[in-house]
């Protein structure tokens, strides 16, 4: 007989009090009473056979940046702590709730959302999964280790430029991020209005998927049934498979081999046109700093500080963009959006790394703002790109690696094609652990 949502939630905590300090660098906030009279009603609601979905006892936490009504939201960020309670639940913690899910506490971040490391000298920096000295990846940085540490079952996070997709390939589990409208943003504390989405981590796309569907506010549907052979997979060779730790490409050429095997059509594509052209058109100016600047603008005037100083480094660059260089990239925007659908028309999905390493150890970079930048613009490549473009995008650990740290396969979609793309990912995660488990 399985455990009950009682046994589960009461595991969990176990196991975040059992972490210690450790514990207290993934979890901001731990909601033990609360949580465990969740879990009672789910499985009250369970015996009575009157289940309200598929999250219904699932033990669930929410990013440090979830309004939780009665509590302040402090975002990671130490000038927070003293802000106003907030006065009700943020949407996405409402219809989690409403489903049934055991919101078990708040997972740690990277201050303000801004950095795909995972470091925050305020509430400190959870360890990696599968090295405690290793960076966790950000900036959902409590929620890919609480995941992958058995925490939790499902963590619920933001993506701006990769702050679902990087944790989850650092610590080995599957991330998603959808199309930005798919699923509400009230309630969430703003890092860029052009680019935060709202997406869960799990051990599984399908439990992805069930979040997904109850964040998006629609009825769970069983996912579109697909299979390896004939799917169109396209491989961006070029500027985003440049700089790629070998023992990540040597994964991700194994994926494609086993993709080809399984009769998958693989292409190798030319996209740096497309797939550049963010970089190309941000170099004197992000739409995130513009917006992050406009949103911190009274933090940045009377106390900087007391800001993380790689955050506020970052921050103080949106203040030198002008009005017209980011109309100017709101436009081109639009425009690079049509032609990048229509480059991808043919296929069913792109392929690549999450991103371009394994993770890195804390300390070769929590004091060095340079070695920072460059680890973190690198984090940041693979996956931003798909924010820009508004494309749903999955993180899927390559499980029959032989790597020694756990390694992100990127599959992205068509705009909008959220549950497509989500149905191609759970027939990719089944088949390439199968997979795996053949050649072992």
């Amino acid at each position: 007989m399985p455990p009950t949502s009682l046994q589960r939630t009461e595991n969990a905590l176990a196991a975040i009090a059992a972490a210690g300090d450790e514990g207290r660098r993934i979890f901001t906030r731990v909601y033990t009473q609360a949580a465990l009279a969740a879990a009672r009603a789910a499985d009250a609601r369970a015996a009575s056979g009157t289940p309200l979905g598929p999250l219904d006892g699932r033990v669930v936490s929410v990013k440090d940046l979830f309004d939780v009504a009665g509590e302040p939201t402090t975002a990671g960020s130490a000038v927070l702590r003293g802000a106003p309670p907030a006065a009700c639940d943020a949407v996405a913690v409402q219809r989690l709730r409403a489903a049934g899910a055991v919101v078990v506490g708040k997972t740690n971040m990277t201050e303000f959302a801004f950095s795909g490391i995972g470091l925050n000298p305020h509430y400190g920096t959870p360890g990696n999964a599968a090295d405690a000295a290793r960076i966790p990846g950000g900036s959902s940085s409590g929620a890919g280790v609480a995941v992958a540490r058995g925490l939790c079952e499902i963590a619920i996070g933001s993506d701006t430029g990769g702050s679902v997709r990087i944790p989850a390939a650092f610590n080995g589990v599957t991330g998603f991020k959808p199309t930005q409208q798919r699923v509400p943003r009230d309630g969430a504390y703003p890092l860029s209005f052009t680019l935060d989405t709202v997406g869960p981590l799990a051990r599984s796309v399908l439990d992805c998927a069930q979040a997904d569907a109850v964040l998006s506010g629609q009825p769970w549907q069983a996912l579109p049934a697909r299979q390896l052979r004939g799917l169109r997979v396209g491989v961006p060779r070029g500027l985003l498979l440049t700089h790629t730790e070998p023992a990540v490409q040597t994964a991700f050429e194994q994926v494609l081999q086993a993709l080809s095997r399984a009769d998958a059509r693989v292409d190798d594509l030319a996209l740096d046109e497309w797939l550049g052209a963010p970089f190309a058109l941000q170099e004197n100016g992000t739409l995130t700093a513009a917006e992050a600047a406009y949103i911190h603008a009274r933090t940045l005037a009377t106390q900087p500080g007391a800001l993380d100083p790689l955050v506020l480094a970052r921050i103080r660059r949106g203040e030198t963009i002008t009005a017209a260089h980011y109309v100017g990239v709101q436009q081109a925007r639009q425009r690079l959006q049509a032609a990048l659908d229509a480059q991808l028309a043919g296929l069913d999905v792109l392929v690549l790394p999450t991103v371009a390493f394994m993770a890195p150890r804390i300390d070769t970079l929590a004091g060095d703002a340079e070695a920072f930048n460059r680890a973190n613009l690198l984090a940041l490549r693979n996956t931003s790109v798909f924010n820009f473009y508004d494309l749903p995008a999955l993180s899927l650990p390559i499980t029959q690696s032989a790597a020694p740290l756990p390694v992100g396969l990127m599959v992205a979609g068509q705009r909008g094609g959220d549950r497509a793309l989500l149905g191609v990912g759970q027939c990719l995660q089944t088949q390439l652990e199968l997979l795996r488990e053949r050649r072992t």
